[in-house]
């Protein structure tokens, strides 16, 4: 069956993606795989690859595209890890996580969002490798720490300390950090110390 999407993934990766400096070609698999169509309301299909941030309701968006390329690739993501997602949303990050780590762990304080992105990740798309909670984003997900990547797509105004406790020895955590003006920051744990990074200025829905 033709998609009628596919020439619009294709250039939205090629003219957004690949042209603004993604080039891990994993992330840009991924992004040319994921049916960012199927992640927003039927209304807005139809801008599903505008170079921006679209509503999903409940005051949340799906995040524009070149920034979901741009995290997961400063995630330097190999394959094997376990990513902990905080902010399920729509279900497009993690299926972009889904696509190039090993398991992702997503908790959503908004049990409707968390419902709709599990409908459509594990019973529409297939997606066996992504785990669900409904809680505060803040406290993590204990049960399954350590993780050897941790994102954050809503912003604290300081990155919360339990995850840090939750972060695996040597790995990676992305976070949108401010209230006003944000920077998205990236850290690394090494020998039980984290270090800060500042990447770009972002905006993001606040993680409350």
């Amino acid at each position: 069956m033709d998609d009628p999407f596919a020439g619009k993934r294709r250039r939205m990766t090629e003219e957004q993606l690949r042209a603004r400096g993604i080039a891990d070609e994993a992330v840009l698999r991924a992004m040319a795989r994921v049916p960012r169509e199927r992640f927003v309301a039927e209304g807005l299909r139809g801008s599903a690859y505008v170079d921006g941030p679209l509503p999903i309701g409940r005051g949340q968006t799906i995040s524009q595209p070149y920034i979901v390329a741009y995290m997961t690739e400063r995630l330097e993501l190999s394959g094997r890890e376990a990513v902990l997602e905080i902010g399920t949303g729509s279900g497009y990050q993690a299926a972009v996580l889904a696509e190039t780590a090993s398991r992702v762990y997503t908790v959503e304080r908004i049990p409707e969002l968390s419902a709709g992105a599990r409908a459509l990740l594990e019973g529409e798309l297939g997606y066996r490798n992504v785990f669900y909670k409904v809680g505060r984003g803040q406290e993590g997900w204990a049960e399954f720490a350590p993780f050897e990547r941790i994102v954050l797509t809503a912003a604290p105004e300081e990155f919360p300390a339990p995850l840090f406790r939750q972060l695996a020895e040597g790995g990676i955590a992305l976070a949108p950090l401010g209230a006003g003006g944000q920077s998205l920051v990236r850290f690394r744990k090494r020998e039980g110390r984290i270090d800060a990074e500042e990447l770009i200025g972002v905006v993001f829905v606040p993680l409350v």
